[in-house]
């Protein structure tokens, strides 16, 4: 399948414990968008838009508690395929930035999760999974498997990011 863009514009990384409820504006979520729907993470690129020295420990990790009644994507958000040509998905991946209840960072240890720490004051972070270091979610419904989640982690500053997640619905 054809790989996406999920991008989120100018949002407030805000310090969030494991298993506590995220607020809504504070993080990108993907889910699946079918019980079985498998998505590998490809890429992340995220921008640093803080007007000072704002360091993050931006984690990308599944969530034990899935978020409740996601809310659309607006604009200047958006999630669309890469390649101009891509078929539509009969049941496209869920992307949201806000829902009824946010969803719960993990904190399994066994669990793993993707360190994106930088400086939100004008960092830029680039990281690319290679073909054999996948990412991958499975699902919409099961807590550890069908939601994951970009947010920070205890101990961030809060500062403003814009952020891309590429990949890719099978």
């Amino acid at each position: 399948m054809p790989r996406r863009i999920f991008t989120a514009q100018n949002w407030s990384a805000v310090a969030v414990a494991d298993t506590t409820a995220l607020v809504n504006a504070q993080y990108m979520s993907l889910k699946g968008g079918s019980a079985t729907q498998l998505n590998y993470l490809r890429e992340f690129r995220l921008s640093g838009l803080a007007t000072a020295s704002a360091p993050s420990l931006l984690s990308f990790a599944r969530c034990s508690t899935i978020a409740l009644t996601p809310t659309a994507l607006a604009a200047p958000n958006s999630d669309g395929p890469a390649h101009p040509s891509s078929a539509a998905l009969a049941a496209p991946p869920v992307t949201f930035v806000a829902a009824s209840t946010g969803g719960q960072r993990s904190a399994v240890t066994t669990d793993p999760k993707v360190n994106l720490a930088f400086n939100l004051f004008g960092g830029v972070l680039r990281y690319e999974l290679g073909p054999f270091t996948s990412y991958a979610i499975i699902g919409n419904t099961a807590a550890l498997f069908g939601e994951a989640t970009l947010s920070a982690f205890t101990g961030s500053t809060t500062g403003s990011l814009s952020a891309d997640i590429v990949y890719e619905p099978e």
